[in-house]
């Protein structure tokens, strides 16, 4: 797996560059501004950009822009967004840029190095990596009239842990329910939001961003 790193923080920079080594993970390249991150990622064609959605010279969302032009540049490159607080409107260009491979995790997340680690691995793979403080508040700013109401209480249950990353039977073990429910539930999931069956389409990933994407507008 081949890594560009772009955080305007030297110290988390290297440490995560460090973690990464340490793993065995060839982090190709490294960078304090969101040009230099274009650039590095122009260079080096890495799988995976980790990317702080803050960095200079405003310090707002010149990472999520960065990001989105990455994507744009090099279609399939696996982006993990990396904040110190839940951006409300941190996905909004991201999710129009196709599913998968995309994950976003708080910067308190990096220092539970196993769950960092796995959510790196699983946006890689192409799937999603949300961090479960984000679901949390998406999922409460939720509108009454969105599909995500024809979901159960239970199905909510089940929808936000597949936003966080979990497959059937890790969602089966934190609700403490079989794995054919979790399948029945998911079934219910993919009905209620209207995902049809496809070959060109991953349900999971599509229902997961669907989600998120009504949450964003009820703002």
């Amino acid at each position: 797996m081949r890594i560009v790193i772009a955080e305007d923080d030297p110290l988390l920079r290297e440490g995560l560059a460090l973690l990464l080594r340490a793993e065995g993970l060839d982090v190709v390249g490294t960078a304090g501004t969101a040009e230099g991150a274009l650039d590095a990622i122009d260079a080096h064609k890495p799988d995976v950009a980790i990317l702080d959605v803050r960095m200079p010279p405003t310090h707002t969302d010149e990472g999520i822009r960065a990001a989105v032009e990455a994507r744009r540049r090099r279609p399939g490159l696996a982006v993990l967004v990396l904040s110190a607080y839940v951006e409300q409107s941190f996905a909004t260009e991201l999710l129009t840029g196709g599913v998968g491979g995309l994950g976003y995790l708080l910067k308190e997340r990096v220092g539970r190095v196993e769950e960092f680690l796995d959510a790196l691995r699983r946006v890689a793979a192409g799937g999603t990596a949300i961090d479960p403080e984000v679901v949390a508040q998406l999922f409460t700013r939720s509108r009454q009239d969105s599909r995500l109401e024809r979901l159960s209480p239970r199905e909510k249950d089940v929808l936000a842990l597949m936003a966080e990353g979990l497959g059937n039977s890790a969602v089966a073990e934190k609700l403490f329910v079989t794995d054919g429910a979790v399948h029945k539930h998911i079934r219910s999931i993919f009905a209620k939001l209207d995902l049809a069956p496809t070959d060109q389409v991953d349900r999971r990933v599509a229902a997961v961003l669907r989600y998120l994407e009504d949450a964003r507008r009820a703002r």
